[in-house]
């Protein structure tokens, strides 16, 4: 069968979600096509030859720009099974079926798709089952040069990206995880991970990114990949995702992973307004974050802070204290920009429609942009958030530098200018991906 496999986004990453499936599919003889749309075309004739196209809907980002491409293709090829796989498949199953797709496989995905593409696909749309993971099969993608980079201590480093686990523990009323696995969490065998990065490594890697929705999920299983991979590649360096609550149960870890080569922990914060927290059921405080801040510095840890800072429950207040926190934690211009403007997304299934506070400010479900709309009781923030996101849209859109922008956040939001004492550190003093981290 001649497959393509489409990614739309992924973060700036060379895409694992075409890599991992293109191997399944490649060891049951299939020839298979990778089209990584945010570094080039699709592939035309390959299209209209196709047997089956399947679709990598990782996040809300990439099903939003998969839609356009996904009627192109029925146009070009009218006959060939459409597939869509990942995260927001499931979530968005009815609306997918509407555009033609055949089937819809959310979770473990790989068996499934290749099910799909040999026609004997049955059952749920989420698949759970533990898998015998293949290495990913990077050979027909583009090289890693021409996807995101480290920036850090004054160099470029070209960046691999992995996944030692999937899945969640944890049940965050917000996060698209949880939907789909439950409170389910898979590993991936270590051997599978470590040759993956030795792969990436002799094409040129020089930072690895652990995709895995919690790095320490599985502690005992990420430490022994991360402690193969130093005394493999002593020079490579790492960033990992890391709730909160992890930093502070799992503290005991943290001067190994600095060790390791770790040098970034993005941690979803979302809020520093407590009752929000509890809103997101998030299992951590403001309090909680501050602590795990001190205790990353002190192993020598740079913390990456991630924002969801207009919810239902966001008060102007709390935005404030959010960009004083911000401030005062030297943090200010290290945060993507994007970050500050962020509005939380109600996607379908999402478990934040179980909150009975949140039915009254519904304004019914958006198909084109894949989520419910939603105002906020105050109609003061809902405008505050208009203009924060016009403002950061624009100053990004002027080349404006992270520590700029801030400060025109400031002033936009208490209408006066900054303080006399407004010194920010520069961004390119603590490591960062070069491009932003968000939904």
């Amino acid at each position: 069968m001649r497959v393509v496999l489409v990614s739309t986004y992924e973060l700036g990453r060379q895409p694992f979600g075409l890599a991992s499936p293109a191997a399944w599919l490649r060891a049951r003889g299939h020839e298979v096509t990778c089209a990584d749309l945010t570094v080039g075309l699709l592939p035309a004739k390959a299209v209209r030859e196709a047997d089956c196209i399947a679709f990598h809907l990782p996040m809300h980002t990439a099903t939003r720009m998969a839609l356009p491409v996904l009627e192109r293709v029925r146009d070009a090829n009218p006959s060939v099974r459409l597939v869509a796989y990942g995260l927001y498949a499931p979530l968005n199953a009815e609306h997918l079926r509407e555009l033609g797709v055949h089937d819809i496989i959310g979770g473990e995905f790989e068996s499934g798709l290749v099910e799909a593409v040999e026609g004997r696909l049955a059952g749920a749309l989420i698949q759970l089952e533990r898998q015998a993971f293949a290495v990913p099969d990077r050979t027909t993608l583009p090289k890693l040069e021409r996807y995101a980079h480290l920036h850090v201590n004054g160099e470029r480093r070209t960046v691999g990206y992995t996944e030692a686990s999937r899945g969640c523990k944890h049940l965050c009323r917000h996060c698209p995880v949880v939907p789909v696995y439950n409170g389910v969490f898979r590993v991936v065998p270590a051997e599978i991970v470590l040759e993956d990065i030795r792969r990436q490594a002799s094409a040129g890697a020089r930072h690895i990114t652990f995709g895995d929705p919690d790095f320490l999920n599985g502690p005992t299983h990420a430490m022994r990949i991360v402690e193969a991979l130093h005394q493999e590649w002593p020079e490579l360096t790492y960033d990992a995702t890391i709730k909160v609550e992890h930093l502070l149960k799992h503290r005991a870890l943290l001067p190994a992973l600095a060790r390791t080569g770790c040098v970034l922990i993005t941690t979803a914060v979302e809020s520093t307004e407590d009752l929000v927290l509890e809103k997101l059921d998030k299992r951590h405080t403001r309090a909680d974050f501050l602590a795990a801040l001190v205790l990353a510095r002190e192993a020598g840890l740079h913390l990456n802070p991630t924002f969801v800072p207009f919810t239902p429950w966001t008060t102007l207040e709390g935005y404030r204290d959010l960009l004083a926190l911000l401030l005062e934690t030297g943090l200010a211009s290290h945060v993507a920009p994007i970050q500050l403007a962020l509005r939380l997304l109600i996607p379908a299934h999402s478990l934040i429609l179980s909150l009975p506070e949140v039915e009254p400010l519904l304004e019914g479900f958006d198909p084109a942009g894949l989520l419910h709309r939603w105002h906020h009781p105050d109609p003061d923030v809902d405008e505050l958030a208009r203009g924060v996101f016009d403002l950061v849209a624009s100053r990004q859109r002027a080349a404006n530098p992270p520590h700029e922008i801030f400060r025109q956040i400031w002033q936009l939001v208490h209408g006066a200018a900054p303080p006399e004492n407004f010194d920010l550190i520069p961004r390119a003093a603590v490591p960062y991906l070069d491009e932003p981290w968000y939904c």
